[in-house]
Parts: C-alpha cells; structure tokens; sequence
C-alpha cells in the first residue's frame, strides 16, 4: 500500500464532515450505517453486508492467512433530535461526534478506496467493520456480534477511535452498570408523614455507596449518574432509582466491588420497602500483555513514526475480544479534546500520522515477528 496523497487526506477529511452530520445514537444507528454501506459499494469492496446487529461489514479478500479485522463504532452518545453544529477550518474540525466516532469511519472509507483503487492482495482477507452499540448502555453488542463471527480465528482485532493518536490500548476496564430501585407504598407528604418513601430510602443506600472506598491496586471505581423518581413535591414517592457505573482493572477487583453494592443495598431492605438491582451493563475485563507481538508491532509503527508510545486501558469494543483471550487493540487517528461535548474536536494535520500509523499495521500484520 503505498502512502497518502494530500487529495486522499481532503477525502478524509470530507468523509469526517459528511459522516458527523449523519446522527447516530445508541439503537439507531441505522441512517448512518445505510451511508458508510453505500459508500463501501459506491468504492468498490467485493463483498459488502450487514448483519443481524446492525453492523456493516466490507470483506476486501486475500490469501490463506487469518483475516484482520478492523472496526469502528457507529453510534455517539448524542441524540438524534439535537442539531449537529460543525466547524471546520485550515487546522480543525469541532462538532459533537467529529472525533467520537466520525474520524474512524471515514478511516474505513480511506482505506477501502485505498483497496480498491491499488487491488492490493494481502497474505489474508481484510474485513472492515462499522458496528454498532459502543456507547452507553449498547453494551458492545456489535463487538460481541462480530467476536461470535470470526471467533479467535482471526490474525487480530484492530478497533479505531478518533482520538488518542499515540496509545495502545491492550487492556480492558471492566465496567459493570446497575439500575438500583426502591419501592414503597407512598402517599401525602402530611396525612402519611413517617410512612416510608423511596426517595428517603434510595437517599441512604447512596449514603452508603459513596462511604465505600474502591481498591487502589488494582484501581477501580464507583460513580452514581443518574437518579430519578417521585411524582410530586408533597407526594411520598413509592419509587425512585439511580443508575450506577462500577469499573476496575481486573475482573475480580470488579467481582469484589460488585459484591459489596449488592451487600450495602441488602442492608437497606425492611418491611415496606423493596430494592431491586438491575444489570443495564456489562464489559468485562482483559488484557493482552505489553510484550504480545500485536502490542509491540503497534508499539514499533509509531516510534517509525517519531510518535511517543503510551501503552493504557481503557473501556473501548476491544474489552470483549480481549475478555475471551482473542488479540485485539485500540488505537487513535489524531489529536484533538472534548469528546462527548458539543466542542468536540480533532486536529487534522496528525490525521496524516494516523493513517501512515494504519498503513504500516495493515502491511507489517502478517510478517513474522521481528
């Protein structure tokens, strides 16, 4: 594959735009992934497809080898309803989901115009992902909809996100997410003073929750997002409930936070009052370990490109191929700052790093090692 040209990066830089503009939030992701499927067509991949998730696949074939696959999320955390404001000038792009993930699915598009346009043979088949259901509470269904197809039987799993152009991510944080509720019988804030209400009670489990000290080695952590419940100022509310974000480096470090919520909730329960723990999330855990050839072939590609190295963890679609055992690492496009905020932004000039960084993987990935 040979380098990019400067009108292959304004092509990129267009494909950024356009596909920024398209909203794609968690469960509906669908008009984007009608665009990027009539892209890869329109650009000549031989095989195009979606499957029963959702995700958009583009296989560009090859020889005998274990196929690479390289995927993208679709969805964003912003809603469909709320304007897409973007701007764009000479050094940057700013607009909700510009970065998150606008940059990694035009990197798709880059790469099978690159396939096509140079019919280039590889020692094993390339498949281009665009997936869905990253986000919030998607739970990496598209990630794991993939996994069930290629299994382990694949050279590795190269996921893309627009920023962070520099880390290797080989480490999955675990995250494990609960909607916790109480429910009471209720009633008038006078006439059924000191009858139990849900808010009350809800209060003191979070009261609890936030006097546990997560672990520090492994690091882990406990966030309260959202609360929700009642139905009038002088109402005694007969249900509330709060959504709860629990992450750790490893999965038993994670196991043991988890059980200590379920307990502090227990605790809580007497007569008229009834809690109830709800898994809305689930990604576990895995790594791969910093000197695996994947991690020091990402590693190599970007000292060539005089690019500081920064091995991390993170919660991203690599955690479920990694939770099985199967190679997989995340890796970033550019520069830029405020992701999931209306200022999101990426900076283009090191987009050019970022695809020399995906052409070097693409071309080194069958080579043996060193």
């Amino acid at each position: 594959m040979n380098s990019f040209s400067p009108v292959e990066l304004k092509q990129f830089v267009d494909w950024i735009c356009t596909i920024q503009q398209i909203p794609a939030p968690t469960f509906h992701e669908g008009q984007r992934a009608a665009y990027i499927q009539s892209e890869f067509v329109h650009l000549g991949m031989l095989e195009v497809m979606q499957d029963d998730s959702g995700n958009v696949l583009a296989r560009w074939p090859g020889g005998n080898a274990k196929p690479l696959v390289i995927s993208a999320h679709l969805d964003t955390v912003h809603s469909d309803t709320a304007p897409l404001p973007l701007e764009r000038t000479d050094v940057r792009l700013s607009g909700p989901g510009v970065a998150d993930n606008s940059t990694s699915l035009a990197a798709l598009l880059v790469l099978a115009d690159k396939f096509a346009t140079e019919n280039i043979h590889y020692p094993g088949e390339i498949w281009l992902a665009a997936n869905v259901c990253e986000e919030g509470l998607g739970n990496l269904a598209g990630m794991q909809a993939l996994v069930g197809r290629f299994q382990g039987e694949v050279q590795s799993y190269l996921i893309l996100e627009g920023l962070g152009l520099g880390q290797v991510c080989h480490r999955g944080l675990g995250v494990m997410r609960y909607r916790i509720t109480a429910e009471t019988a209720g009633g008038h804030s006078w006439v059924d003073y000191g009858t139990p209400s849900a808010i009350h009670e809800l209060v003191k489990v979070m009261a609890d929750l936030t006097e546990l000290t997560p672990s520090h080695k492994p690091r882990s952590s406990l966030n309260i997002g959202i609360i929700q419940g009642g139905t009038s100022v002088n109402t005694i509310a007969p249900q509330a409930h709060f959504d709860l974000d629990l992450r750790a480096e490893d999965q038993n470090a994670l196991s043991r936070l988890n059980d200590r919520v379920r307990r502090a909730v227990q605790t809580q329960e007497k007569p008229g009052v009834h809690f109830t723990l709800e898994s809305i999330g689930n990604r576990p855990a895995g790594e791969i370990p910093a000197g695996h050839p994947l991690v020091k072939l990402a590693a190599d590609i970007l000292r060539s490109l005089d690019l500081p190295v920064t091995l991390e963890i993170g919660s991203t679609d690599a955690n479920f191929p990694l939770s099985r055992g199967y190679p997989a690492i995340c890796i970033g496009l550019t520069r830029g700052g405020f992701p999931h905020t209306l200022r999101e932004t990426i900076e283009i000039e090191p987009l050019k790093l970022g695809l020399e960084q995906l052409r070097s993987f693409i071309t080194r990935t069958w080579q043996p090692e060193g």
